[in-house]
């Protein structure tokens, strides 16, 4: 159980990536006060957490719905991963998040930016739904299910925690290691994302 919650944990700690969210979300609540700060972040995280969970407790049966068995679901969710992983290692992910939250910065009847960009698509995004369902797919039992579930709530309050503290992280750490974090996760997540794949390919095979 506890090698699953190592591989849960870290899967999605990656995908949902709280080193690369908080600072997109410290430069888009630029001259917000502290409360309003707090007030976004929660929400952000509170929605975004309905929305993994909704997918969580149906993904699989959506997929039945649908004709789509989990080896093909694991197959192309794999692949999805390492393309992530592949912008993640050359900073194509970031970049795009940035871009994006210029775009919202300068709209400026856009305030509240808890529900979007933030809850989805940054946290609650293609990536960590296509996790999120893979994970829950590979999991036996209930037992491992809520295994599964606790390593989504893990990263969830750990990026609540670094959302509500990105002001003092950012002037500590700096850009520069953040850069850092992505790249060395990047290459995590990319291991990570063949594994599907190969779990995926050995189960349509057997």
């Amino acid at each position: 159980m506890m090698e699953l919650f190592i591989s849960a944990f870290i899967t999605l700690f990656v995908v949902i990536d709280p080193p690369g969210c908080a600072p997109i979300f410290y430069g888009l609540t630029t001259g917000a006060s502290t409360q309003q700060r707090r007030r976004m972040a929660i929400r952000a995280v509170i929605v975004a957490t309905l929305i993994l969970l909704a997918f969580a407790a149906v993904g699989e049966d959506f997929l039945r719905l649908l004709g789509i068995s989990l080896e093909a679901f694991r197959i192309a969710g794999g692949i999805m991963l390492f393309f992530i992983a592949m912008d993640m290692v050359f900073e194509k992910r970031t970049q795009r998040r940035e871009d994006r939250a210029q775009k919202i910065k300068e709209t400026p009847e856009i305030e509240d930016v808890s529900i979007f960009p933030m809850a989805m698509p940054m946290i609650a995004g293609p990536g960590s739904i296509a996790t999120v369902m893979l994970l829950m797919a590979r999991a036996q039992g209930m037992e491992q299910s809520f295994v599964v579930l606790g390593a989504l709530a893990a990263n969830l309050v750990i990026l609540a925690v670094a959302m509500l503290t990105i002001g003092p992280l950012m002037r500590l750490f700096g850009n520069q290691v953040e850069a850092v974090i992505t790249r060395l996760l990047g290459v995590i997540l990319a291991a990570l994302a063949v594994q599907f794949v190969l779990d995926g390919l050995e189960g349509s095979i057997l």
